[in-house]
């Protein structure tokens, strides 16, 4: 059985749904019926659900019935700036899971996030020299970086583990996230209500309005890749998550007009001011170390990723 914390949010349903697919038993954490998230899991089968309050005090109850830990559970608002819940939910909850982890011999896989690696003043390298000096922009950030460093720090390990640093995913059951679901939900939502998008404006003097760039994946390559590193269990450590290729926002939204039949009608308005000065202009992961791992199969291009999930996702407010 594998656990799957954050089992309600965007890329862990995904990842319930990828389990099944492999036919494996999924058993689901989460803050159930606070964020009215549920219809992520409808049509999934779990075979157990367990709140996240009482989930570690269960886990050594169980310990001889789970096979490995998918650590996806997190507080993830880059605009939140309470880091008391950071510490608890990313570092703290984190590093209890990993002591489980190590105890009683299970496989983890967790979440860390492209946010740690700031500006980019160290490049988008997932080696482990560069970790103690990144400097992430937000408290979410740092929270990931301050577990990726505790984790580094360690000498007792799971028989595997890996930490992965997810850079900008899009795709299905990201619908409840709001201000921090994708600019391809916006559109979507922004297009049905006024015919148009609004991107941010550049307040980067290197960078145009609509070009800054970001490394976009698709949440289906997400959960492939997290698939294979649970199967194949190759070299412990941190490893990027993208997929090599930055693109621009002003590509991903003209993709969504297209995918949606529509000539583009994009226009600029400028960045909040709590978010301005936090804001990454450029991402792009290097995938070395995962093809190196013998990870081999192809990315969803922007423009595929796009038009599979606008045509049979949102269009018709579909879970996958």
């Amino acid at each position: 059985m594998i656990v799957v914390t954050g089992a309600l949010g965007f890329i862990g349903s995904c990842m319930v749904k990828k389990l099944n697919e492999m036919g494996l038993e999924v058993l689901a954490v989460d803050d159930f019926y606070k964020d009215k998230k549920e219809p992520n899991l409808a049509n999934k089968n779990v075979r157990e659900w367990i709140h996240r309050s009482i989930f570690l005090s269960w886990m050594p109850r169980i310990h001889s019935r789970i096979d490995a830990i998918i650590h996806l559970g997190a507080r993830t608002d880059t605009a939140e700036m309470n880091t008391t819940i950071f510490d608890e939910l990313n570092v703290n909850y984190s590093k209890s899971i990993w002591d489980f982890c190590v105890k009683f011999n299970k496989p983890l896989i967790y979440a860390s996030s492209a946010a740690t690696y700031g500006l980019g003043e160290q490049g988008f390298t997932d080696t482990h020299k560069i970790v103690k000096d990144l400097a992430p922009l937000n408290p979410y950030g740092v929270s990931k970086n301050d577990f990726d460093k505790w984790v580094l720090e360690q000498k007792e390990t799971p028989p595997f583990w890996a930490g992965l640093k997810f850079f900008n995913v899009y795709g299905p059951n990201e619908y409840h996230k709001g201000r921090m679901a994708s600019v391809i939900y916006h559109t979507v939502k922004q297009i049905k209500a006024t015919g148009g998008m609004k991107l941010f404006k550049s307040h980067h003097s290197d960078f145009k309005d609509g070009e800054q760039q970001r490394d976009f994946i698709y949440v289906k390559d997400v959960v492939n890749i997290i698939a294979f590193l649970l199967e194949n269990q190759p070299k412990n450590g941190l490893y990027n998550v993208g997929t090599g290729k930055a693109r621009t926002f002003y590509d991903l939204a003209s993709n969504t007009f297209k995918a949606m039949g529509l000539e583009p009608n994009i226009s600029f308005i400028d960045t909040p001011k709590d978010i301005r000065d936090k804001y990454q202009y450029y991402t792009q992961a290097k995938m070395t170390k995962l093809k190196k791992a013998g990870y081999k199969e192809p990315f969803y291009s922007l423009e595929h990723g796009i038009k599979d999930y606008v045509q049979n996702y949102l269009i018709g407010y579909k879970i996958w």
